[in-house]
């Protein structure tokens, strides 16, 4: 990745917890509105904190697994933030962009994970840990002994 484009997500995933923290600020002082608010402000704020460490990583496998740290983060904030819309907590207007955020920062680190995960999934076909088919990819994953979808 191009060292501009580190930056900038670095910078991003920093402003969008900034942006969290105001919005958990700014919520009412009821109990739903706090629970929820605790929620959205831990996985909105570790989003940031999973890219930092994935910037270290000491490998391939490790740095797609600090990514997909921070995709589930995502979208346990998307989850969140889906609930203080939807339960009247928050008007969705003022969520919109927020939410929009959101969206795009999982599509950023859905692309990030897929192409470093690439090569990874081609070394697999070609040692034959892998078995394909026309719906797709399918990873025998060694330590669970279960089938992954790869959605490449």
């Amino acid at each position: 990745m191009k060292d501009e484009n580190v930056q900038d997500l670095r910078v991003r995933t920093k402003e969008f917890a900034l942006r969290i923290i105001r919005l958990y600020t700014s919520l009412p002082k009821t109990t739903e509105a706090q629970v929820m608010g605790k929620q959205v402000l831990r996985s909105g704020t570790s989003v940031g904190a999973h890219y930092r460490e994935a910037s270290r990583a000491k490998s391939d496998a490790d740095f797609v697994n600090k990514i997909e740290g921070a995709l589930q983060e995502l979208d346990e904030t998307a989850y969140w933030l889906e609930l203080l819309a939807e339960s009247g907590i928050v008007k969705t207007e003022k969520l919109e962009s927020l939410i929009k955020e959101t969206d795009e920062l999982i599509a950023i680190f859905v692309t990030i994970a897929i192409k470093v995960k690439k090569p990874f999934e081609q070394e697999e076909i070609m040692q034959g840990r892998v078995k394909q088919n026309p719906y797709g990819t399918f990873i025998l994953h060694p330590s669970a002994f279960i089938l992954r979808r790869s959605y490449a």
